[in-house]
């Protein structure tokens, strides 16, 4: 598979959360950050979306809003109001004023994903994708949303079922999809698919992750010096390029093992360890307990032994 398809496979999104967000008149409510990815698709009307130190955010009919990670936020009918702290809730929600026709519409969630491999991949995603409508609305991300506000409106037999399974195609196609906004001051693995040299570098590492690569080696699938490489590598990724190589050798290993099919000597060879002892080795250098303990912490049926 392509970067981008190995790390949302390792993630497994699902939709864990999807509700129709209404309002009238004046309001603004505030969320606690969490750790789970969050969504908003604007239906109808308009709404301001703040997070703290930033300048406001307006969204209007048809834009889409993807935080990998979100922080806290305020969201309200103008950037003006202090929020009010509410609880994320899994029930439609009704803000401001609650007689008469809401005058803003919206379906907003999380998805939820594999938690032991969240905090590294989610490093490697852009900390905001924003779709304004004026992008979307002639791109395949743009049918798609229409698509799902017409779910939205149906109350047809298989609803929810096809909501959750268009809500998670639009979150990959929020990933990989050109016309998005994303924050340029962050580095992360969407950026360095969008750089030609680097994308060719990520796909040979994807491709083949058991192979010895060198920075030498890499550079010259890049086209480029090793130094210019190597600089042009850590400033769009933000890490050096062998270092990319060992956190997914690692990501890959413990997927692996909350799976719990597989030998350690069996991951190791797929990763590109030599043996059982050196990945073990590695994997405890890096977590700070063995590749067994970590499976036992997480549940996994995995037996050290086979």
């Amino acid at each position: 598979m392509d970067p981008l398809s190995d790390v949302i496979a390792l993630l497994r999104p699902n939709t864990a959360v999807s509700k129709p967000i209404s309002g009238r008149g004046a309001w603004a409510v505030r969320y606690a950050a969490h750790d789970a990815p969050g969504f908003t698709i604007v239906l109808k009307g308009e709404c301001w979306v703040t997070f703290e130190g930033e300048a406001p955010l307006k969204l209007n009919t048809g834009a889409f809003l993807l935080l990998p990670a979100t922080p806290a936020f305020t969201l309200g009918s103008r950037s003006d109001i202090v929020g009010t702290p509410t609880e994320p809730m899994d029930v439609p929600v009704r803000h401001g004023e609650q007689e008469g026709e809401a005058d803003f519409t919206a379906l907003g969630g999380t998805f939820s994903i594999e938690t032991a491999n969240a905090p590294l991949l989610l490093a490697l995603l852009p900390r905001m994708i924003h779709l304004p409508p004026s992008e979307g609305r002639t791109a395949r991300l743009g049918r798609l949303i229409d698509l799902i506000a017409e779910e939205c409106r149906s109350e047809e037999p298989g609803k929810d079922m096809i909501l959750q399974r268009m809500l998670e195609v639009l979150l990959i196609e929020a990933l990989r999809s050109q016309g998005t906004t994303m924050d340029d001051d962050r580095a992360g693995l969407l950026h360095g698919m969008r750089d030609p040299a680097l994308a060719r570098v990520l796909a040979a590492m994807h491709t083949d992750v058991r192979a010895d690569w060198t920075v030498a080696g890499l550079a010259r699938i890049a086209g480029q010096s090793r130094s210019a490489f190597a600089a042009r590598f850590g400033a769009v990724l933000g890490c050096g390029p062998i270092e990319y190589l060992a956190r997914w050798r690692m990501a890959l290993a413990k997927d692996a093992l909350l799976r719990g099919a597989k030998t350690l000597d069996r991951i190791a060879d797929d990763i590109g360890y030599e043996s059982a002892s050196a990945f073990s080795t590695a994997f405890r250098k890096r977590l700070g307990y063995p590749p067994g303990q970590f499976a036992r912490i997480n549940g996994s049926r995995f037996r050290v032994g086979g």
